[in-house]
């Protein structure tokens, strides 16, 4: 008679310490395509039926102007999907609701940090008793993430220079005579 193989499960202890492994599968991470398709028909099932601490953050973000740094509702990042996300920043703001489990979102929230995503936790019942308050720091960790890009840029360019510009193609229209 064969041994019968049983799926092992790691105690999450152990990997606590563990950055993720980045491989050419799922557009970057270790993720099959079908479990990658499952992930991205659950945001969309996230995306139309929200809860109402979600609706209230999307509607006081939709108000914002942000610029380039808009967010994004329900991503897929990884084998995570996150509640709002701004790729140019690096931030993802996630709503802590009252039914979650709390040590397989600090995993998750260590594995984005692995991949330059800082996760920024904001209770669901702060968002629904003052979405005001509970943007705050929201704005606080976009200018910090900002004034970080803006350092690592500066530092980036002073060590390897900054990239040289197209030579001019002699004057403009404008400055003939």
């Amino acid at each position: 008679m064969t041994e019968r193989k049983t799926l092992q499960l790691r105690d999450p202890s152990e990997t606590a310490d563990a950055a993720p492994t980045i491989k050419k599968k799922g557009r970057g991470w270790e993720i099959s395509e079908k479990r990658l398709d499952a992930l991205h028909d659950r945001a969309r099932d996230l995306r139309r039926h929200s809860t109402e601490a979600h609706k209230a953050l999307a509607a006081r973000f939709a108000k914002e102007d942000f610029g380039k740094f808009k967010f994004t509702r329900h991503t897929v990042v990884g084998s995570a999907i996150l509640d709002f996300v701004s790729h140019p920043l690096g931030l993802a703001v996630a709503i802590d609701e009252p039914e979650q489990n709390d040590a397989l979102a600090r995993r998750r929230d260590k594995s984005l940090g692995a991949v330059g995503i800082e996760v920024l936790r904001i209770p669901a019942e702060t968002i629904l008793e003052d979405v005001e308050a509970a943007m705050q720091p929201i704005f606080a960790a976009m200018n910090a993430r900002y004034r970080d890009k803006q350092t690592a840029r500066r530092e980036h360019q002073s060590k390897y220079g900054s990239t040289p510009r197209r030579p001019s193609r002699g004057p403009r229209r404008d400055d003939r005579n």
